[in-house]
């Protein structure tokens, strides 16, 4: 079995001959992936209220988010064969079908099981059309033509993160949490309009299935969602002091490696992983695994500060993050005339430092920095994120065969949503080791031995006493504000050591851009 989608099966024309239908194929596909990454991040402001209706914990609500990227990453592997057996425009049409009525069933949902199950559908289901754009613009487009599509699939995939709180914020402030799933509704049809009317028609090859690498399917399904499980929900339940992490461990470390040998040994795997031995194709894999753990990470990590620090409510925090999207909007369009004038690999290292800046500019933070202080920082990620995407995608396919482009988006897409996952489990897990870290280091350096912090109980004291006749209880009030101010500053210093982290990552990221092969702006797979 080989995993061509069905790039194979087109002959690409010559670029006067991209037509308005072409176009209009490869948006309907670009909407639906901007429309299932959204949908990652979109309820993530919006927990409180869907909890709360659904009768469910802060922490059992989790699995919202959960059950959604275990089904996305199952799923993505899939894509290739599965567009292959069926025809990308067959597979297209059920999926988006199938995401719409998921989203609306969402909405119904009335407990915590119900959701999860209409989650995972929707994971399940939306995951295919984050690669499967990724495929039409490649058997669409001419090379010429192909850095226009992968600079507006590098918009989908970077303001849809940043998007979604802030959607899902406005919608559930304004109307009720319903609405952020209903949002679905109008892109979907519009999805599936685009793809009927535009993308070609091709015959079914259900003798594929025979011949399909399920045991290969198996040891990845299984193994890909027990990682997406222990990377989920490592930190709320103590690592490996949880059974279920610990299962999860070792169900993913025997049947990934177990896929993995299978892969290699197999005539027609599931997928190329000898894509792999490419220069080029290794290192945009690695670097786009860096670029989710800072995409997906710092859309974690910066509304839980402003939640827990600031008290921001789910729109103010959208409208903070919304300055990391919304100038994406007015500086992508340049970037493929940027590719015809700069070496690739240096757009992809100024975006990669210009987003580690912008981390180490938030590595500052106070209890006074809110949505003011921190648009600078936005901006300058905001214009650092559109010089990696496209560019990176240029290197990935570059010298990827047609009928090896099914792999390459898979493992290429796959990655940075790992990386998101390892990013968003790290961050969890740091930020929550160095808050105890600086509190021990605080509560060290306020002893009552120092005359210093003596002075500021008594201070504190005789403030609480002018509400007070009670001694005792001003001074455990005073005592009580001691705490809370040095658990607030323990948690804005790991917030800090997060971004700083983060950042590093980044610039590691930027380092490695150094040995990528040169490529010329739209030598992908389609030109081979």
């Amino acid at each position: 079995m080989t995993n061509p989608s069905a790039t194979n099966q087109t002959v690409h024309k010559p670029v006067q001959d991209v037509s308005f239908k072409d176009w209009v194929g490869v948006s309907a596909t670009l909407l639906g992936a901007f429309m299932a990454v959204l949908d990652i991040q979109i309820t993530n402001a919006s927990l409180n209220d869907i909890t709360g209706a659904l009768g469910a914990s802060l922490d059992e609500g989790a699995w919202i988010s959960t059950a959604y990227l275990v089904a996305e990453i199952v799923v993505i592997p899939l894509t290739g064969w599965l567009a292959q057996v069926f025809s990308v425009r067959r597979y297209l049409l059920y999926n988006a079908a199938l995401f719409i009525c998921f989203s609306v069933a969402c909405a119904f949902a009335t407990n915590l099981p119900m959701m999860m199950l209409f989650r995972a559908g929707q994971g399940f289901t939306g995951g295919v059309l984050i690669p499967m754009a990724f495929t039409v613009i490649l058997m669409t487009l001419p090379p010429p033509k192909q850095p226009v599509g992968m600079a507006l699939f590098g918009l989908s995939a970077t303001l849809a993160p940043s998007l979604g709180p802030t959607v899902g914020g406005w919608l559930t402030d304004s109307y009720s949490w319903q609405y952020i799933f209903y949002l679905n509704v109008l892109p979907g049809l519009m999805l599936l309009a685009g793809v009927w009317y535009a993308l070609p028609q091709r015959s079914m090859q259900l003798e594929l299935l025979k011949k399909g690498d399920w045991l290969g399917i198996a040891m990845m399904a299984i193994g890909l969602a027990s990682l997406e499980f222990f990377l989920e929900e490592g930190n709320r339940k103590d690592w490996l002091g949880s059974e279920e992490i610990q299962h999860a461990a070792i169900l993913a470390g025997i049947t990934l490696p177990i896929f993995v040998i299978i892969q290699f040994i197999k005539k027609q795997p599931l997928l190329n992983l000898r894509l792999l031995g490419r220069r080029n194709f290794l290192i945009s894999i690695l670097t786009t695994t860096g670029l989710g753990m800072g995409l997906y990470g710092s859309t974690f990590i910066l509304p839980l500060y402003l939640a827990q620090i600031q008290g921001y409510n789910a729109m103010q925090i959208g409208e903070t993050i919304m300055w990391a999207g919304m100038p994406q909007l007015f500086i992508t369009p340049f970037v493929p005339k940027l590719m015809k004038r700069f070496d690739l690999r240096l757009l992809v290292a100024v975006g990669f430092t210009l987003f580690g800046v912008s981390c180490f500019m938030n590595t500052t933070m106070s209890q006074n920095t809110g949505y003011l202080q921190l648009i600078p920082a936005q901006i300058v990620r905001a214009f650092g994120q559109p010089l990696v995407m496209t560019p990176l995608s240029s290197f990935a396919t570059a010298g990827i065969e047609p009928k090896q482009i099914g792999s390459a988006s898979a493992i290429y897409n796959m990655a940075r949503n790992l990386g998101g996952s390892i990013g968003i489990a790290t961050l969890g897990t740091l930020q929550s080791v160095r808050e105890r870290f600086h509190s021990n280091r605080l509560v060290d350096a306020i002893s009552l031995s120092n005359p210093m912090t003596r002075d500021r109980i008594d201070q504190m004291t005789q403030m609480f006493l002018q509400h007070t006749n009670d001694a005792t209880q001003a001074q455990n009030q005073a005592y009580a504000l001691i705490d809370k101010m040095v658990r607030r500053e323990a948690n804005i210093m790991a917030f800090n050591d997060c971004f700083f982290f983060m950042g590093c990552v980044l610039f590691l990221s930027a380092f490695l851009v150094l040995f990528f092969q040169k490529v010329k702006p739209g030598a992908g797979g389609a030109a081979h």
